[in-house]
């Protein structure tokens, strides 16, 4: 007998009696006995029977509105990875559609790949790719997660923090893409309860603490609004539509305010008959309350990608409270709540096929594209992250075609996504009629004319994520493609240039190529150079690389051409020795991700050089002490840069513009001039946190007009 508010199979049919036609309870009654035969004695963390997440999954799928053989699929979706029922059997019983749905959901096992991280990319492309070709994959998917996020509590917490995280990363973000609003909410909340406990906390106890005085408010809304509508003839259900605790959470760190700040804006949901009834209702709420500028969106004239259609407006209602309000038909609502998912409710009274669907989940078919572009799974995993779930900037071809962009996309990625012609051959861009440099970021309803040579290239500045130019996994590989079709000396001859330009410029010129190599798990260093050649590897990946490398981390600072300045360091712990006072010497000017060595001195406790400082090579052996560095991403090092430049006005101006952009500061800065050869030589202190953030900020002084080479400048 099971516990009360445990699932149940008469429960799950009493709720598919509901909306399912004849016929297909007997269905889903023998996907039950199958998934429960197959899981019989197995249980979850919690302790409860296994079949019983089954069925939460399921009755998640009923929710929704699913058909039949979905709800099939979601009672058997663990069937094949965690019982010795294959898919093969499953196919036999139940036919091909229900074994693709059962396939498409199965994770790939860690001895299917080289690691758990391998398998679980590679399980993440293999959902994503029988999505695109069946939607209804990823909805199984998404109540499966759904229920193992109501129940997360139980795991350990290392696990719990993980699994929150990527929920909030791929899930949550494609309940949204596909117009799930209620889920995404959930996913979301659940997470933040885990990644943030006592944010989302302290959240939810302000909104219990307020919600007799929110609800009284609302309410006496409802009541004018109501009176107003009638008066008009309009039949309206109205509600007070919940602010859920991450959208708070998100609105509080994005403008760095407190709760007090955010949760002043009331929120009300107006549902009535008719398109018409929409903009009639819409009429009556501006005449009543001030309209808020630039708070009105028409998604019902120009409905967003993922389906959804509403009014949305904020007005100055009663008492002077801002209110927000959104209008709209039950149809839509309908599909704002469940999004794509509400297409298959009384599926039966449509055509087979939903010609508006197919249309507007296009971009779920472009997805297809990334099994012949990207071999590598962790890469698909990336671009979903930065192609698919991030904001969408809509632009227009000079023609008035739109195309939607992930936001912070260049004119280059626009380019490579109209043909990868016209990205190889990009040299510059007109946005709105004006000419603006290759790394601006586009906006919604910019027009882009891409301005192309005859014949022509990528650049491999392109590939450098320091400079801006491409930010679209899409993009990248395109142009990683053209640079691996070059003949491979040449790849590795610009390989070789690369990396010695990038050890130079960050004073690491004694790094042996063989273990830098290594790092990337390259056992040629030819082949390393290759791939660096190619575009596969760029000047970040090789700073970041060495910094985690490291597991002892050093600092940078000025050479002794005046007193010292003491820097005492955080987050130094001393090989088999408490808290001592520590300091980085001036010598040798050591940085975070450099190799160092501590020197103990009389009575200023411990300095920190770089092990090969020359100060180091003949220093007492006794005195000499194993350390490294903590995880203190706060603390910022003095690091002397060198600039090389041909003297023109404005030069150290805009190196400090650059420095300044970083959020770094610049302690001093000196300029010498030959008159003789018109060059200079800038030198400038800069407090930086690591060897990435300096890597970064070299990069782009690099790249300023004039400036032959810009780099760390060691001793």
């Amino acid at each position: 007998m099971p516990k009360a508010g445990a699932p149940t199979i008469e429960g799950l049919i009493r709720k598919l009696n509901t909306y399912l036609p004849n016929g297909s309870e007997a269905l889903v009654r023998k996907a039950y006995d199958v998934a429960n035969q197959a899981h019989s004695g197995q249980t979850r963390f919690s302790g409860e029977p296994y079949i019983w997440h089954c069925l939460a999954a399921a009755d998640i799928l009923a929710d929704m509105g699913m058909d039949a053989p979905t709800v099939a699929a979601g009672l058997l979706h663990d069937v094949a990875e965690d019982t010795p029922v294959n898919v093969e059997e499953l196919r036999q019983t139940f036919g091909d559609e229900i074994a693709r749905l059962v396939e498409g959901v199965t994770k790939l096992t860690r001895l299917e790949a080289r690691s758990p991280e391998d398998a679980e990319a590679e399980s993440l492309r293999k959902m994503f790719l029988a999505m695109a070709e069946d939607i209804r994959v990823v909805l199984i998917k998404l109540a499966d997660r759904l229920h193992n996020m109501r129940t997360l509590g139980s795991l350990p917490p290392a696990r719990r923090k993980h699994i929150a995280q990527e929920t909030l990363e791929i899930f949550a973000p494609l309940a949204n893409r596909l117009g799930m609003w209620q889920i995404k909410a959930e996913l979301e909340d659940l997470a933040l309860r885990h990644l943030e406990p006592d944010r989302f906390e302290e959240i939810r106890r302000l909104l219990n603490q307020r919600k007799v005085q929110r609800q009284a408010y609302i309410n006496r809304v409802i009541d004018i609004l109501k009176q107003k509508l009638a008066e008009e003839g309009i039949q309206g259900d109205i509600t007070g539509r919940p602010k859920h605790i991450y959208s708070i959470y998100r609105k509080m760190q994005r403008k760095g305010v407190g709760f007090d700040q955010i949760y002043d804006v009331h929120a009300m949901r107006i549902i009535v008959p008719e398109v018409r009834d929409c903009y009639a209702a819409l009429g009556i709420v501006h005449a009543m309350w001030r309209p808020i500028p630039g708070e009105f969106d028409d998604y019902i004239a120009s409905p967003k990608e993922n389906l959804y259609q509403s009014l949305h407006t904020a007005v100055v209602g009663p008492e002077g409270r801002p209110l927000e309000i959104q209008i709209r038909t039950p149809e839509m609502h309908q599909v704002a709540e469940y999004g794509i998912a509400a297409h298959w409710r009384y599926k039966e009274q449509r055509k087979p096929r939903d010609a508006s669907l197919e249309e507007k989940i296009r971009w779920l078919r472009q997805l297809m594209e990334w099994r012949r572009e990207i071999s590598s799974a962790e890469e698909f995993v990336t671009s979903l992250k930065t192609d698919v779930f991030q904001d969408q900037v809509y632009v227009f071809t000079p023609k008035g075609d739109i195309i939607d962009l992930p936001a912070g996309a260049t004119p280059i990625d626009f380019a490579y996504h109209i043909h990868t012609d016209i990205g190889h051959r990009c040299r510059g861009a007109k946005v709105n009629g004006r000419m603006v440099p290759l790394d601006y970021q586009l906006k919604t309803g910019d027009q882009v004319e891409i301005i192309t040579a005859k014949h022509g290239n990528p650049s491999r500045d392109w590939l450098n994520p320091h400079l801006g130019f491409v930010n679209t996994s899409r993009a990248r590989e395109k142009i990683r493609q053209w640079f691996r079709r070059q003949e491979r000396d040449e790849n590795i001859a610009e390989g070789r240039e690369v990396l010695d330009k990038e050890l130079r410029r960050l004073g690491l010129e004694r790094e042996s190529y063989e273990e830098i190599a290594k790092l990337f798990k390259y056992e040629k260093v030819d082949d390393f150079l290759a791939a660096i050649g190619a575009g596969d590897i760029n000047p970040q990946h090789i700073s970041t690389r060495i910094a985690e490398s490291q597991e002892v981390e050093e600092e940078l600072a000025l050479p002794e051409v005046a007193p010292p300045r003491p820097l005492a360091v955080e987050g130094v712990t001393v090989t088999g020795v408490g808290d001592l006072l520590t300091r980085v010497a001036q010598c040798c000017n050591p940085l975070p991700d450099d190799d160092v060595i501590g020197f103990v001195t009389r009575g200023r406790g411990i300095t920190i050089h770089r092990r090969d400082c020359p100060n180091m090579l003949h220093a007492d052996k006794n005195r000499k002490i194993e350390i490294r560095w903590g995880s203190d991403n706060h603390q910022t090092y003095p690091v002397l840069i060198r600039v090389m430049a041909y003297d023109r006005p404005g030069l150290v101006r805009d190196i400090a513009d650059i420095v300044a952009g970083e959020g770094v500061n610049m302690a001093a800065a000196s300029a010498i001039t030959n008159k003789k050869d018109h060059t200079a030589v800038v030198t400038a202190t800069l407090e930086v946190r690591s060897m990435n953030q300096l890597s970064r900020i070299l990069n782009k002084v690099d790249r300023l007009p004039n400036v032959v080479e810009a780099r760390r400048q060691v001793g």
